[in-house]
């Protein structure tokens, strides 16, 4: 039987954030998953360059029952700390918007960073090994690791949530929590793309492909982003920032023009430019084939100059407030974070340590703590990660 003072489940971002800190107190560390590669939602993340942290990192971007559990964790360790890791590795970067942070180069450099790491600070890894049995006997937890036995006084969870089950992603961690008394809440996709019904969507289709930079709005939360029309519904990085807060049977206000109050340049482009068709008016503000598909859904053919008030009024709605109810996401298949997870009222903050189980700790996306999108996700890893491997 191998003995180790902590063992990680999980080899992605979190997990071996915390290894790496554990092990440079001088813990053996273990760290084992079921994937055959380490960080390989870190490999695809960004577009393959990794957006791996936000400047702008505040407790804000986060969704959570208990919103102030993270702001411990993301004051103790911060963007600039993992910046400097970057730096220190000779990694460069740029920002690309929002105060999003991209590797110049490729993901996969994210990912040496951080095994690079484990190796320096003594850390096991194990790949391609399924945990078939976690037990807990007195202070220790006894693990079953595909025929061979690992026991530990501490046992990270780092496992996600269920989002891109193709790559692995299972309710492994929620199983665990369950299994020692630890209180799991409602999961559900996030940071997905939504679907329409078919009416909507028979109209709507021959769009897919168009992108536009929008306001899109459920509830209180609203999001200045680019908007995609999909073969399903929509998509881009504003749809899944609000598919975060949306809820079945809620409404998404979209305004594809934002800044713009399109019913007063209807107005003047009719004084001035009266002959002008009405689709090529509306081109002036958006995607020619959505210009077009807007104008024909109103019924708004010929010249500007021909539409009373009334009916510049209706086109300015459609597209200043465009209101549609979705009927559904695309699910964890392409969600790119899981909603919910373990209950951060059965957790310290400062240390990521189940209350009523010493020795066990949760991190990283399978705790009741989301992230925007552009890189909060990856901090709230980092920092999570870190404070976990500071008491592991």
């Amino acid at each position: 039987m191998d003995q180790f003072d902590v063992i990680v489940i999980g080899a992605g971002a979190a997990g071996m954030m915390c290894a790496i800190e554990a092990g440079r107190r001088g813990r053996r560390v273990l760290v084992v998953d079921h994937a055959k590669a380490a960080g390989e939602k870190i490999r695809i993340s960004g577009g393959g360059r990794c957006n791996f942290t936000n400047i702008h990192t505040s407790p804000a971007n986060f969704l959570s029952a208990n919103p102030s559990f993270c702001i411990s964790a993301l004051r103790r360790y911060r963007p600039q700390d993992f910046i400097g890791m970057v730096d220190r590795a000779g990694i460069a970067w740029h920002e690309k918007t929002l105060g999003q942070l991209f590797c110049d180069d490729s993901a996969v450099q994210i990912v040496k960073l951080l095994l690079d790491a484990m190796r320096e600070a003594g850390v096991t890894l194990r790949l391609g090994g399924a945990v078939d049995r976690i037990e807990r006997r007195g202070e220790d937890f006894h693990l079953a690791l595909g025929g061979q036995s690992a026991v530990c006084r501490s046992l990270v969870i780092a496992t996600g949530g269920k989002s891109i089950p193709k790559m692995g992603a299972t309710g492994f961690g929620y199983d665990v929590a369950r299994q020692f008394g630890v209180a799991v809440t409602e999961t559900r996709p996030g940071l997905v793309p939504l679907t329409f019904e078919a009416g909507l969507l028979e109209k709507t289709v021959p769009l897919a492909g168009v992108a536009t930079d929008v306001r899109a709005a459920t509830g209180k939360a609203r999001f200045d982003e680019a908007l995609l029309f999909t073969h399903r519904g929509l998509s881009g990085p504003a749809i899944l920032q609000v598919s975060s807060y949306w809820r079945e049977g809620d409404e998404v206000m979209i305004d594809m023009a934002p800044g713009t109050d399109l019913y007063a340049a209807l107005r003047a482009a009719r004084a001035e430019h009266g002959r002008q068709a009405v689709h090529t008016v509306l081109a002036n503000h958006l995607p020619r084939r959505l210009a077009q598909w807007i104008a024909d859904e109103n019924g708004a053919s010929g010249n500007i100059a021909d539409l009373s008030d009334a009916r510049l009024r209706t086109l300015a709605a459609a597209v200043n407030g465009w209101r549609i109810k979705p009927v559904g996401s695309e699910g964890y298949r392409t969600a790119e974070v899981t909603l919910g997870g373990i209950d951060t009222r059965d957790l310290d903050s400062r240390t990521m340590a189940a209350k009523a189980v010493p020795g066990l700790y949760f991190i990283g996306e399978v705790v009741d703590v989301t992230g925007w999108l552009g890189g909060y996700n990856f901090q709230w890893a980092w920092a999570s990660g870190w404070c976990a491997g500071q008491s592991a």
